[in-house]
């Protein structure tokens, strides 16, 4: 018999709805990276292809995070977030049967619809849930469970890819059918979820981001008409801005910008952002390619900076409010600049456990410097009753640096590899090939480092505007 929304008894079955939900999208997010070079191999994809694998998803989920969040009030939190599960288990199917990049790619974008619903109604339905008492404790469970299934989900990957044969990578995608369902089935077993029919949806708002990002995205991996693509992607954009600035339920508060330290704080989450995603999607690409590591050896680059993002959270936390997050965003931005600036100067010679996974600790050691500031610095800078939007706008911007990250930074390691055979990304043992793909990801990494320096800067320049 169905539970009453905020009746205790709910609230267990629907903090553990939330996790199960949420853990498709952490694992499967931390995993494709890892697949890329399976998924290439086995669908005959190019690099640019590849980099769709990745920018269709972030694109759609980017572009559409933000309506998810006012659809969630409008016709509930609860009903949103069961149409987003629905939607990334029909994508996740269509994945894992793909049969070419093409369809890959379409399934990958289906998916970051699904994610955009899920992404904010994940949180908002426990936070509804949840009296303010109970809140925050359910809330830290909810991250806990994220930081413990991000950290596994590359080992599971990377298992699965190794051991699985020509099947392997399509069972990274079909484990989310049976974590969706069982989501599905527990929040069917709750009922009376509230909601807000006068809320309004900025579906004119998505359009516009949507093909403006896409356009850009497209702009930058292609080789013709890339000008003439550019400009349209260029307009579009503005076009969003303009409809933003007078729509009466923006997606986008543009307001909120008139802070600069507000400003600045989204830029420093561009510029890290666009650090990371560059080198933890082109990584596994070079290590399996190049350096003689197979998938499950690379999720030792990856599980430290899940593990070390989960255990220095709380602390970074209550050291930004002690001192202001300012220092130590500056700080953990160099720590990753720094890691990025060594995985540029080995990258040649590739000495995976000996130099890259200690300088990727260091990465990770920053990035828990920088997480939980960077979320409290968003928030302290607006308003109260202001900081959903501004939470939402920042885990956009987030999105968004990842798909330029990826696009750009292709585009570069493919020039920097040059036209050599097979190409990056793909399997190789001609030393010429290991030296041009070496040599292609320290350009990535370089250019990396160089973002993250940004990032400190900025982070300097805002603590001393604080102070």
């Amino acid at each position: 018999m169905p539970v009453p929304f905020c009746a205790p008894e709910a609230r267990r079955i629907i903090l553990w709805a939330a996790i199960l939900a949420s853990s498709m999208g952490f694992i499967d997010g931390s995993v494709t990276s890892i697949a890329i070079p399976a998924i290439r191999g086995a669908l005959d994809a190019s690099l640019v292809e590849a980099q769709w694998i990745s920018a269709a998803y972030l694109l759609s989920l980017s572009a559409l995070v933000l309506v998810g969040g006012a659809m969630g009030d409008r016709f509930g939190t609860a009903r949103v977030f069961a149409w987003g599960i629905w939607i990334f288990i029909a994508a996740s199917v269509a994945c894992a049967f793909a049969q070419d990049p093409g369809q890959m790619i379409a399934g990958r974008a289906i998916k970051g619809v699904g994610a955009a619903l899920m992404v904010p109604g994940s949180m908002a339905i426990i936070a509804r849930a949840y009296p303010k008492e109970e809140r925050g404790k359910a809330l830290g469970l909810w991250a806990a469970a994220s930081t413990a299934t991000t950290a596994f989900g590359p080992v599971l990957g990377g298992m699965l890819i190794a051991w699985g044969g020509e099947w392997g990578w399509r069972m990274i995608f079909a484990l989310n059918v049976p974590l969706g369902l069982l989501s599905i089935w527990m929040l069917r077993r709750v009922t009376g979820d509230s909601r807000e029919p006068g809320v309004g949806v900025d579906i004119v708002g998505a359009a516009l981001a949507t093909v403006g990002l896409g356009l850009m995205a497209y702009a930058l991996t292609t080789n013709g008409a890339a000008l003439w693509i550019g400009i349209a992607a260029t307009l579009a954009l503005a076009l969003f801005l303009v409809w933003e600035a007078r729509a009466p339920h923006p997606m986008i508060r543009l307001g909120l910008f008139r802070n600069r330290s507000f400003a600045v704080t989204n830029i420093v989450t561009l510029a890290l952002y666009f650090a990371l995603s560059g080198v933890m999607f082109y990584l596994p690409m070079t290590a399996v390619s190049a350096w003689d590591v197979n998938e499950i050896e690379v999720t030792a680059a990856f599980i430290p900076i899940s593990l070390l993002i989960g255990i220095m959270s709380a602390w970074s936390g209550r050291m930004a409010d002690r001192f202001g997050p300012g220092p130590l965003m500056a700080g953990g931005s160099a720590l990753v600049a720094l890691a990025y600036g060594g995985l540029w100067l080995v990258a040649v010679g590739g000495d995976f456990w000996g130099r890259v996974v200690p300088l990727m600790v260091l990465a990770g050691v920053g990035l828990g410097l920088v997480v939980a500031p960077l979320t409290a610095a968003v928030m302290a800078e607006v308003p109260d009753g202001e900081q959903g939007a501004a939470s939402g706008i920042n885990n956009a911007v987030a999105r968004v640096a990842g798909l330029i990250a990826v696009a750009v930074l292709g585009k570069i390691a493919a020039a920097t590899y040059g036209t050599g055979e097979p190409g990056f990304g793909l399997p190789g043992t001609d030393p010429a090939h290991l030296a041009a793909t070496g040599e292609a990801f320290g350009i990535v990494a370089a250019i990396s480092a160089g973002m993250a320096a940004l990032g400190m800067a900025l982070a300097l320049m805002s603590a001393r505007r604080s102070r």
